[in-house]
């Protein structure tokens, strides 16, 4: 009987989190970085193996298709995006993927990916797009240096994330949506390298992304942090051979988010079980003191963990 009340101040909070966020969405949502035109990209053959002329091309056409999304930004009178488009063109980028219409669809790739033995793919969560695409590359520039050697790290940015506190951060409509390209980027890699171990690093809304791609995926690891939840009850319902692993930082304001589902008609707020408790049975790692940005930080205790998972040594047990 305790656990009623518990479960209906859990709801009633969410509740409040979506009508905060329903007010401030006409305000956050006018400086969505879609309202920036960027031409469509012409259509990419399948990778194939992962060779350095098969690569150089596909660096060369992402570097084509960035050129030409800067240049419409800068006739649209953006120079901002502008700027951030010409340095994604920089000397030493290699973009697998790029798309700079609505908030940006991109692949960026850090170290060698010709024979890389591991290889780490970063899915990002609410708030991520062109416009605050530095966040996402200091993680993927952080985890590359601590793997060292013989490691490639990818930073998957291929899905309109949700608005930070939006409505869209609390459904699984835009992870539904995302879950057929991270399919199918993660088998193409595959088909590339397929000695590799592959693993999907997913943080924040990205962990609901991770999860509703799950099913069939040929990774080692799916690594949720920072995790609002995924929507599903526990890891074996995610249906994959992939050992599913969770942190959470003791700064991390996401672990006072209700970890409850709320269904509505048409819709359902909420992601249910936290991955990190016993009950959801993911193998919880280490993640350090990291506040929900801080994951990937240098030095951190959550970096050496996660670096450790993608490396393949990293111990088991469920936490």
């Amino acid at each position: 009987m305790a656990s009623r009340p518990r479960s209906s101040r859990a709801r009633r909070a969410l509740l409040a989190v979506l009508v905060t966020a329903s007010v401030a969405l006409p305000v956050s949502g006018a400086a969505r970085p879609g309202a920036v035109p960027a031409p469509a990209p012409a259509a990419l053959s399948p990778l194939g193996t992962a060779g350095p002329s098969g690569l150089e091309y596909r660096y060369a056409a992402g570097r084509e298709e960035i050129l030409a999304a800067r240049d419409m930004a800068a006739h649209h009178g953006d120079r901002r995006r502008a700027a951030t488009l010409t340095a994604m063109a920089g000397r030493g980028r290699a973009f697998l993927s790029f798309d700079g219409r609505d908030g940006g669809r991109s692949a960026e790739v850090f170290g060698e990916l010709s024979g890389a033995e591991r290889i780490a793919v970063l899915v990002p969560g609410a708030g991520v797009d062109l416009d605050h695409y530095g966040r996402l590359r200091r993680g993927a520039e952080a985890l590359l240096d601590e793997l060292g050697s013989g490691s490639a790290v990818v930073a998957w940015l291929g899905y309109r994330t949700p608005v930070m506190l939006g409505p869209s951060s609390l459904t699984s409509a835009l992870a539904d949506e995302a879950a057929p390209g991270l399919r199918a980027f993660v088998r193409e890699l595959s088909v590339a390298e397929p000695t590799a171990r592959v693993s999907l690093l997913c943080h924040s809304y990205g962990s609901v992304v991770c999860a509703r791609a799950a099913s069939g995926l040929d990774v080692a690891d799916i690594v949720l942090y920072g995790s609002p939840g995924t929507g599903f009850d526990d890891a074996t319902a995610l249906r994959t051979r992939a050992t599913v692993r969770a942190g959470l930082g003791g700064d991390d304001w996401i672990a006072r988010v209700p970890h409850v589902e709320i269904p509505l008609p048409f819709v359902t707020l909420g992601f249910g079980t936290d991955p990190v408790a016993p009950a959801f049975g993911a193998e919880v790692f280490d993640a350090g003191d990291a506040d929900h940005s801080g994951y990937l930080r240098p030095g951190s205790v959550s970096l050496r963990s996660i670096a450790g998972i993608v490396g393949g040594t990293a111990g088991g047990g469920h936490a």
